[in-house]
């Protein structure tokens, strides 16, 4: 990759000029998950507290699963897919969420960026989800959510939440919510 230094206020950055724009991954004809996961191979793990906005997270090419579940979500949406996000909490670990694709009966998860297999298979239903989640991070799984995000708002809106030992939550209910992600 090309990379060049830019000279702001006298402080030097990285840019790469080979990273994907948002306005590319819109445009781009017959995109699918496949080919919109094609693009984050060279990305690299950082974990951020909010979710970083889309231009930010391509441009610096690093984020967390976060940032690549709401962005692949936000952008195969645009592409007519049927999307879901879906929030794993794990037993003793940091949280993990992906990009569900209901075209495909997979999911699309960060921590496969760089490996052949990008889409992984699964049910759809959000226990299948966060078990097939879990046991690829050789981890428990506690409760796992579906939820939906604003890039505009940076909003979380819970949708529905299941706990591997009781019933799945009714959507409206007190325990779906909106928060504040910053």
């Amino acid at each position: 990759m090309l990379w060049l230094l830019s000279l702001a206020g006298g402080i030097a950055a990285p840019l790469d000029l080979d990273a994907v724009t948002l306005k590319e991954l819109m445009e781009a004809s017959g995109l699918n998950a496949k080919k919109f996961a094609s693009h984050f191979g060279d990305f690299a793990y950082e974990f951020n507290g909010p979710i970083q906005p889309a231009q930010t997270f391509l441009a610096r090419e690093r984020g967390d699963c976060d940032d690549y579940a709401v962005l692949a979500d936000f952008v195969l949406k645009k592409h007519g897919f049927d999307t879901r996000l879906i929030h794993i909490r794990l037993a003793g670990r940091v949280a993990h969420a992906v990009c569900y694709v209901n075209e495909n009966k997979a999911y699309l998860d960060y921590n496969n960026r760089n490996v052949f297999f990008t889409l992984t298979r699964s049910g759809p239903d959000i226990r299948d989800i966060a078990t097939k989640v879990a046991r690829s991070l050789e981890a428990n799984w506690t409760s796992a959510s579906e939820f939906s995000y604003s890039y505009d708002t940076r909003r979380k809106t819970m949708i529905a939440t299941v706990s591997q030992t009781g019933g799945e939550v009714v959507p409206g209910s007190p325990h779906s919510s909106a928060f504040d992600v910053d």
